[in-house]
């Protein structure tokens, strides 16, 4: 098989040998170990960086290096016998040239990991998961724009005087389409403007009406998103039986019509080279704020809401300013707060959430924080404070952590208003005689007005469900270690935080400490599945550590989030500095700050600390 190679971007002679490769092979794969093995050690030994998923029913492959390589490698897959019939994508492309890009896109170093699924299809149990060999019928870039062409003519051989009528469905998010679609005038194309894939079936039910008995013409980047979603429609039953996939993607589909065909902008990729266009220079997209032909992703400008691409022309972009997409605005998602110009457009701009750390000697800089458009200096009241929810530690109150955080309320005072709730587990007070011999020192000391009840948001297997009584004798010294064995409960506190959100809210966001942290950081893993019970924008986890959970994969969470944890020295005896790193890096690249500080088992009031503490509220006012 030839490899097609695209070399619209190499204007550089001196780069020309590099490229990127995409390839996936649904296939029930016998010994995921042994395949493990085999990319680790190809990929290292060609110097290949990007991303390889393996599952038990298949592969998806991003990965990028000298042509060389490329080729190397995939003569090497082709050799197993699995991969006959694998269509290889291989475009010659520009080196790296935008680190954050690169980042971002998992190209600075190589990642082979065994997951579940290869791509994530609903972020929750379907009724009716999709069997993969249900997919719609290929049809290759040839017969896909036949098809266009002639619009209305049959793609049921067996039915040749079927005239059902024709749609295209575009299986990529928001972002994708924004900058480029297809686009013909006799066929209607349905854009989901979803967020993510696994909107998509939601999606597909709400709308099935305008699916059933039609041609559905399904297609994305490279194919693989199809497979999965045309199986979706097609599991749909009677009246959903005809869906077709472009075969290879829109990739393919510009490699055989190099001047766009009835594709029009370009086709968002998810590597270093972030869009692949035509010999047609029209632009499709537009910058958010002022309307302008844009299509420029480089600037990884994102919605502080949700997280999503936007696009931001450079003239536009303004330094630790906020955007809101099109998606939030369109559902009211803070855009209640933001300011308006005369003419009635909201001004809105860009986050930087980059993962930092901020030491005891760093500098901060005293220029006024710019939002929206507007300069507020120091001790500014502004429009509306935000509602923060705060979850207290293990073996805590409410009463106790709102006095330990009383400083830190006062600071916020202008911007926040700091709520604080008892986690629903109630605990015996514990004590520890001094001296075993002596009767007296072996009682307990005698309740008093003051003592008042401690909680938890998770509790050890072997815990009381009753408090049966008042105190209750320590099984030993302290143990810096014990969080890892608090690990029931959280089913009844996900309830009971989503009474209180009801009762009590809306909240902007969740502040945890220590276990009261671990506890927001599992909320903010699950926060798209649970929308409309939990809504909140962003989390701060001080001491935080992440539960023993398939949600705490590395980069695998997409919510703003602010770390506040002690550093490496010892100062936390409680929750180790890697532990709450660990948390952190679990959230998605450019959606975390840290602030690591020098103070132990706290939250630091002093500067520079509080200062970013206040810089990061502000990116949501």
């Amino acid at each position: 098989m030839s490899h097609n190679i695209d070399n619209n971007n190499n204007s550089n002679p001196d780069q020309d040998q590099y490229g990127v490769l995409l390839y996936y092979k649904y296939a029930t794969i016998p010994d995921l170990d042994s395949l493990l093995a085999f990319y680790e050690s190809n990929c290292n030994s060609l110097g290949l960086l990007g991303r390889v998923r393996l599952a038990p029913h298949g592969v998806n492959v991003t990965v990028g290096g000298e042509l060389s390589s490329l080729e190397s490698h995939i003569d090497a897959v082709k050799a197993i016998s699995l991969f006959e019939g694998t269509d290889f994508k291989l475009a010659s492309s520009h080196y790296p040239l935008n680190d954050k890009v690169a980042h971002e896109c998992g190209f600075t170093s190589l990642s082979v990991r065994i997951v579940k699924e290869l791509v994530t299809l609903s972020s929750h149990p379907l009724l009716n998961p999709p069997d993969i060999s249900n997919a719609g019928r290929h049809l290759s870039a040839v017969e896909f724009h036949s098809v266009l062409q002639s619009a209305g003519k049959l793609l049921d051989e067996e039915s040749p005087t079927d005239d059902k009528e024709l749609v295209l469905l575009d299986a990529r998010n928001l972002y994708e389409t924004r900058i480029g679609k297809f686009h013909t005038p006799s066929v209607e194309t349905l854009d989901p403007s979803i967020r993510q894939y696994s909107d998509l079936p939601s999606w597909i039910d709400e709308n099935a009406e305008q699916l059933r008995g039609k041609h559905i013409l399904m297609y994305c980047t490279g194919g693989i998103r199809c497979e999965m979603a045309s199986a979706y429609v097609r599991s749909k039953g009677a009246g959903f039986e005809n869906v077709f996939q472009l075969y290879g993607g829109i990739q393919r589909y510009l490699e055989q019509y190099p001047d766009g065909g009835f594709f029009k902008g370009k086709n968002f990729v998810f590597d270093p080279r972030i869009s692949v266009g035509s010999s047609d220079e029209n632009i499709l997209g537009s910058c958010l704020l002022c309307g302008s032909s844009f299509d420029d992703y480089s600037f990884r400008c994102r919605c502080t809401h949700c997280r999503m691409l936007v696009l931001v022309c450079d003239s536009c972009q303004m330094e630790g300013a906020v955007y809101v997409c099109e998606l939030c605005q369109k559902h009211s998602n803070g855009v209640g707060s933001l300011p308006s110009t005369e003419d009635g457009k909201i001004e809105v701009a860009s986050p930087r959430f980059e993962l930092k750390t901020v030491n005891s000697d760093s500098s901060v800089s005293s220029q006024p924080t710019w939002r929206h458009g507007k300069s507020y200096a120091a001790g500014t009241v502004y429009p509306r404070k935000l509602r923060i929810l705060c979850l207290h530690g293990f073996r805590q109150n409410a009463s106790g952590f709102k006095g330990r955080t009383a400083s830190l309320a006062k600071k916020l005072k202008n911007i926040a208003e700091l709520v604080f709730i008892d986690a629903p587990h109630e605990l015996s007070f514990i004590y520890q005689p001094s001296d075993a011999s002596s009767p007296l020192q072996s009682c307990p000391p005698p309740l008093s007005e003051n003592c008042r009840k401690k909680y938890a948001w998770l509790v050890a297997p072997d815990s009381s469900r009753s408090i049966e009584i008042d105190w209750k004798k320590a099984d030993g010294p302290f143990d810096p270690l014990q969080y890892q064995q608090q690990t029931e409960g959280f089913d009844v506190s996900l309830s009971f935080l989503k009474t209180v959100f009801s009762q009590q809210g809306p909240f902007d966001g969740i502040l945890g400490f220590s276990q009261g942290a671990a506890m927001a950081a599992s909320i903010c893993a699950l926060r798209e599945r649970l929308k409309g019970e939990l809504d909140f924008r962003f989390g701060i986890l001080c001491s935080g550590y992440a539960l023993s959970s398939k949600e705490f994969q590395p980069g695998s969470i997409n919510c703003p989030s602010l770390h506040i944890f002690g550093s490496d020295l010892g100062k936390d005896r409680q929750i180790a500095n890697q532990a709450s790193r660990d948390l952190a890096m679990a959230f998605e690249n450019g959606c975390s700050a840290i602030i690591e500080h020098d103070c132990g088992h706290i939250i630091p009031m002093r500067s520079p600390y509080i200062d970013e503490i206040k810089g990061f509220l502000h990116r949501f006012l």
